[in-house]
């Protein structure tokens, strides 16, 4: 295996590519949107210049991550990978569509992987013609400083794809953990519900954003307040991870999203943001 491929350009796309090319792969980053690409180009080497001056890097290594990523608007580019792994926006029919046509352009032997939160890898694999060689790999945000790939495997996964993913996440420098494919997974189907939990004590009056956060902050030892969590992650995908599962999200959270109002990548969420 010496190419990857990977689908979308947005943050977990851009640290997917990352952490890919900082492993010695050659890596081809596709997105629609030539704009984005640039951006998340960009990203990547600040966040290479970063990892170098604090010493997890050699330059050496910075510079040849720098050389390994290619970033294209061309789908026809992932052509010669070994591997790929769509992160493309958590819509289901836009995956399946991606893999779909990914299943036409690679190899017949190249596994397809998808990093969705949420969506089931089964019905995933059932737009392809090799359902075997479709599986999940759950990246967690900052991916290059995340060590958990969630290991997703379909109905239809074989043994030898598992085995290929497994070896691969390992050589990216994570630890994977085989979960089956059931709405949320693991990760989320706990920690949704508790996101969420938290917004409801903040709709009740409860306690103050700053006072929740804290009080898990002490309390239970947790590094980030889960409302500041959820800012993170983004609680447009908080709520369709709750959607996803069957789960009543918080009305706050509802109108939030509804308001634009998604967190960190817009500016504002329970807490306000520079961009």
């Amino acid at each position: 295996m010496k190419t990857i491929g990977v689908i979308g350009s947005g943050i977990m796309g851009s640290g997917i590519a990352q952490v890919c090319a900082t492993a010695g792969f050659k890596v081809w980053l596709y997105d629609v949107a030539q704009e984005q690409l640039k951006k998340a180009h960009a990203s990547v080497q600040s966040s290479l210049e970063k990892l170098a001056s604090k010493g997890k890097l050699t330059t050496a290594q910075r510079d040849q991550a720098i050389r390994n990523l290619n970033i294209t608007t061309q789908f026809s580019d992932l052509k010669e990978s070994d591997f790929c792994i769509e992160a493309a926006t958590e819509k289901k029919e836009l995956k399946k569509k991606i893999f779909k046509n990914l299943d036409s352009l690679v190899k017949a032997e190249v596994i397809l992987a998808s990093n969705t939160s949420s969506i089931p890898i089964t019905e995933i694999a059932a737009a392809t013609k090799r359902p075997d060689k479709i599986i999940g790999m759950h990246f967690m945000n900052p991916v290059p400083l995340m060590e958990c790939v969630e290991i997703i495997r379909a109905k239809t996964t074989s043994d030898a794809t598992h085995k290929t993913t497994l070896e691969l996440t390992k050589k990216l420098g994570k630890t994977p953990v085989t979960v089956k494919d059931a709405p949320g997974f693991v990760i989320n189907r706990i920690l949704a519900p508790m996101l969420n939990e938290a917004v409801n004590c903040l709709e009740e009056g409860l306690a103050t954003k700053e006072d929740i956060d804290l009080a898990m902050k002490i309390g239970c030892n947790f590094p980030m307040g889960p409302l500041s969590l959820a800012d993170f992650v983004g609680l447009d995908t908080c709520l369709y991870i709750l959607e996803v599962m069957g789960r009543k999200p918080s009305e706050l959270l509802k109108k939030m999203v509804a308001e634009g109002k998604l967190g960190r990548k817009t500016g504002e969420g329970f807490y306000k943001y520079g961009i």
